[in-house]
């Protein structure tokens, strides 16, 4: 209670001899700074709201202005043809105001009208130009002179020096597709799924959807669009996942849980207290950047709406009875760790500070070492964000809306993001490395099931090796995002910040700290009994979880580029043919794509069975010629990269019919051809974890540290979920999940699958090349200190 004290700033006690007031100091100092603090972040937020409003100008454009016209007026030409005069004429003046003063200030005005006119001006043209796509479906190399105009036109308008979120405001709104083509790319994609009979059938329900009930859906769908900055975000709330209302644990079924892992070769220190304190120090210099909108705005030729980063940290999911809320604060100065039962409160920041690694370090160590048992309910109690939403927001409200803890929610809801120190230990080690590895990845995904609170926005796991990871919930963002996150920390603690010769963070500590605050629960019975049954709903889940990682290092994207296609389409149709190789036939298939050249965009889906790719298999496996598949492998590559194009550019089909499905509830009538569309299950569901900052890693003369990207679980019972990531030239790691339940997958088989298919594509490719060693090498994990 010592800790609970101290955030008392005083105390008093009625007495028969009156009121007793006793004053603590140390709170006192601790509200101030923290007062004082606050009020820095406010004026900073300030500032940058005033630069990012007048961008691609910037503020000290409008003296220029001012000066301009100014000068003008001395000069005894008049720029504004008589507005000036119009306004000193209108303008209510002060009898003492001399005439010369009031053309000055008329001038000023006329100006600062100039000014806003012209900044308008620029965010419209910058507007414009950002909606301009035909660059993506240029040839690979062969630029138009269009396009050559308008990449020096958005130089021109882009400004200089762009803050985070500088370009939200001149970004484009959403396009909605028009109903008759996505009802044609959506046939076309379902064609080599469907025998003649069930086509004809869809057909059928597609023509007349689109000549009845789909006009009207539509007309709402537009109307929601001329407000809207983006249709599907405003159609649909937050995000897909939040309005499907299943609950979370089993959304590891819907990509729910994104799970970055550490390097995969080098363990920077073995001690897992400093470790902690690298990683979490570099979590809040990352967000310190963010606050100050000192991260360059991620873009590939024109930038990437950002709304996505807002959410990162201090972000928490709400569970409700009719859909989950996704609840962000402004600012949080701690973290709530979790160790063998109990739940911590850390402070990362002391009088006005943000700790140092060695100091954040001593704070994690004091939470390993304190010997208190877990308070009676407390152990188990994260299960209840792992199973059924309906139940865990009946008992929040029912246990959690008031008293000790209520108070105790409010800490981990509100903190920057939740720590796991785990006592096991994971990684590449043992007599086999390659299980390990996938015991690593399946740890990070779900954990025990309860040492995780899945609702935080992400998770960071520190294992007792020195390993550690993140799990992710995917409402509020999308991998990508925290991708960025990760790949700064990773460089931030092992290229900077470092570690001693002993393992430690480097540094002094102070010892006058105050100890983590142990967090208090009284729960009842009745709440333990909910905790047991969601624990076992969520174990059952994720014993059936079959996960497998690899690495490939035969080839990397660098020989793929050579043979003048792109890696991505590459992977994809290696993951076509896998598929057609494991199951003997195909299926409906999941890319994510984002949307991000737009405001508020998130994914779209690309459909990788396509009716090319078939072709192409089918022509494969029944032997036709070489120069046969080569050419239908090469109609299917450019088909795939068209569709991707497409998706990118706000032409997809899943996000539409899935909007027009959620008019439809709205207005109460039912469609059988948008039923019979959304109850398709994703049988291959497949995402790529993109490499953002390269520069950060130096994979010449540190080639071990790279990291195995993220994975996710199977979208449905009898399919697949493939997460994969491309390092550098020579590198391509995969994550591979499905479930023990279903007879027909098996994790590890379509492993050996995935890999056959990239040599033979290769080989198709590339003939003239060597057959490589098909026995993959595990590499043994080394500890180094930098």
């Amino acid at each position: 209670m010592a800790e609970a004290h101290q955030a008392v700033a005083f105390q008093f006690t009625v007495t028969p001899e009156g009121i007793d007031v006793q004053l603590s100091h140390q709170a006192l100092t601790e509200i101030y700074r923290s007062g004082v603090r606050s009020w820095k972040k406010r004026i900073i937020r300030l500032k940058n709201s005033v630069i990012t409003g007048v961008y691609p100008a910037s503020p000290s454009s409008w003296l220029f202005v001012v000066i301009a016209i100014l000068a003008t007026m001395y000069t005894r030409s008049d720029p504004s043809m008589g507005l000036i005069a119009k306004i000193q004429e209108h303008m209510p003046v002060s009898p003492t105001m001399s005439t010369q003063c009031q053309a000055v200030v008329s001038a000023v005005l006329f100006s600062t009208m100039l000014w806003l006119l012209l900044i308008f001006t620029m965010r419209l043209c910058l507007k414009q130009l950002l909606s301009y796509h035909r660059w993506m479906f240029e040839q690979h190399g062969k630029m138009s002179n269009t396009t050559k105009v308008w990449v020096a036109l958005v130089r021109i308008f882009s400004g200089r020096k762009p803050l985070l979120y500088s370009y939200q405001g001149s970004l484009p709104n959403l396009p909605v597709p028009t109903i008759k083509d996505t009802l044609k790319r959506y046939l076309e994609s379902v064609r080599p799924l469907m025998d003649d009979a069930q086509y004809e059938h869809l057909t059928n329900l597609a023509a007349e959807f689109e000549n009845s009930l789909g006009k009207r859906l539509q007309w709402y769908l537009k109307l929601k669009a001329l407000w809207a900055s983006n249709y599907v975000s405003a159609s649909i709330g937050n995000n897909l996942l939040i309005q499907y209302h299943l609950f979370i644990f089993h959304l590891i079924s819907s990509f729910c849980f994104f799970s970055p892992q550490d390097f995969l070769y080098v363990t920077p220190t073995p001690i897992q207290a400093a470790r902690a304190g690298n990683s979490i120090h570099a979590f809040f210099l990352y967000r310190r950047k963010l606050h100050k909108e000192e991260i360059k705005p991620v873009s590939t030729v024109i930038p990437l709406c950002a709304a996505q980063c807002e959410r990162i940290f201090n972000t928490t999911r709400t569970p409700g009875e009719e859909t989950d809320t996704v609840q962000h604060w402004q600012d949080s100065d701690y973290i709530v760790v979790y160790h063998r039962g109990r739940y911590f409160r850390l402070r990362v920041y002391q009088a006005g500070r943000l700790l140092s690694p060695r100091e954040i370090e001593f704070q994690i160590q004091r939470i390993l070492d304190d010997p208190s048992p877990p308070l009676k309910g407390e152990a188990k109690l994260g299960a209840l964000t792992a199973g059924d939403r309906i139940p865990w927001a009946k008992a929040r409200k029912a246990y959690f809306s008031s008293g000790v803890n209520k108070r105790s929610l409010d800490y981990i809801e509100r903190a920057a993001f939740f720590v796991t120190l785990d006592d096991d230990e994971q990684g590449m080690m043992g007599d086999d490395p390659a299980a390990s590895l996938d015991c690593y990845a399946k740890s990070l995904l779900h954990g025990k099931c309860y040492d995780r609170w899945f609702d935080k926005s992400f998770s960071v796991v520190y294992y007792k090796n020195g390993k550690n990871g993140i799990n992710a919930e995917h409402s509020w963002a999308d991998a990508p995002v925290l991708a960025h996150l990760w790949e700064y920390t990773l460089a931030i603690d092992s290229f900077q910040l470092g570690y001693n010769a002993e393992g430690h963070c480097k540094g002094d500590v102070d010892s006058s700290l105050p100890r983590p605050q142990k967090l208090s629960w009284e729960i009842p019975p009745e709440c333990e009994e909910q905790i047991s049954q969601s624990l076992a709903v969520a174990q059952a889940l994720a014993d059936d979880v079959d996960f497998h990682v690899f690495s490939f290092r035969d080839f990397g994207k660098g020989k793929i580029k050579k043979c003048r296609v792109s890696p991505d389409a590459f992977i994809q149709m290696v993951l076509q043919m896998a598929y057609y190789r494991d199951q003997t036939t195909f299926c409906l298939t999941y890319e994510a794509s984002m949307t991000r050249l737009f405001r508020e965009g998130r994914t779209e889906t690309v459909r990788s069975c396509t009716n090319e790719s078939s072709a192409f298999i089918r022509a494969l496996e029944g032997g036709e010629t070489a120069d046969v598949c080569r050419r239908l492998l090469r109609a299917a590559l450019e088909k795939h990269q068209q569709l991707y194009r497409l998706a990118m550019t706000g032409s997809g089909i899943d996000r539409h019919l899935f909007c027009l499905y959620v008019v439809s509830k709205y207005l109460r009538v039912d469609s059988p051809f948008l039923k019979e569309v959304l109850s398709e299950p994703w049988r291959l569901s497949t995402s790529q974890t993109p490499v953002q900052q390269a520069e950060l890693f130096d994979l010449v003369n540190y080639p071990e540290y790279i990291s195995c990207g993220g994975g996710f679980g199977p979208v449905a019972d009898d399919g697949y979920g493939v997460s994969y990531c491309i390092v550098g030239d020579d590198l391509i790691n995969f994550h591979i999940s499905c479930k023990h339940s279903c007879p027909n997958t098996d994790a590890h088989k379509f492993g050996a699958q995935v890999r056959q298919a990239l040599l033979d594509l290769m080989q198709l490719l590339n003939p003239k090349q060597k057959e490589p060693n098909k026995t993959e090498e595990s590499r043994p994990e080394i500890k180094k200190d930098l």
